[in-house]
């Protein structure tokens, strides 16, 4: 395991946040709670549908509805789903074990 990583469970806002950065190729210091994903970061939809696919595959518990995607128009939205989600996810796993 990556000595970088995360422990299974714990969310790393900073880590979506890279993710971001990295997919469109911005300073992760653009990549703001407040930042618009349409306005300000100049995505349109399917880049945006693009990103969340890449979210889900690097957060497993993580997986986006219809009615999420609608609702996550600036970043602090996705990023509250996504520790939402995962959190969740975890406890699942959790309990399963």
């Amino acid at each position: 395991m990556d000595a970088k990583a995360a422990p299974q469970g714990i969310f790393d806002a900073d880590k979506v946040r890279r993710l971001i950065a990295e997919y469109l190729d911005i300073d992760a210091k653009q990549v703001t709670d407040e930042a618009h994903f349409g306005d300000e970061l100049g995505i349109d939809w399917l880049d945006q549908l693009e990103l969340l696919i890449l979210i889900e595959e690097q957060f497993p518990d993580v997986r986006f509805s219809d009615s999420a995607v609608k609702q996550i128009e600036v970043v602090g939205d996705l990023l509250r789903y996504v520790e939402t989600t995962n959190q969740v996810g975890s406890a699942q796993n959790q309990q399963n074990a």
